[in-house]
């Protein structure tokens, strides 16, 4: 693990606090847990953008997938 400086607003500084404190777990374990799940929402938005763009260049054609629609299993 390394240490790292970062410069933040007070305001901010001051709401992680009280998370942190709220949660029983200190600035830097919060501030990590914060930072991992933004990068994992990052991962999930650029797989998104890929997939748009992948049927962007190639569209869904008409009763491409009908044959799979026995498979598919509504309600419950």
């Amino acid at each position: 693990m390394r240490t790292v400086q970062m410069t933040l607003e007070d305001d901010l500084v001051e709401e992680v606090d009280q998370a942190a404190s709220s949660l029983g777990t200190s600035r830097s374990a919060f501030t990590r847990t914060a930072l991992r799940a933004a990068l994992d929402q990052l991962r999930e938005r650029i797989l998104e953008l890929q997939q748009v763009e992948g049927y962007r260049r190639h569209p869904v054609q008409p009763g491409e997938f009908d044959e799979w629609e026995g498979e598919q299993v509504w309600g419950g």
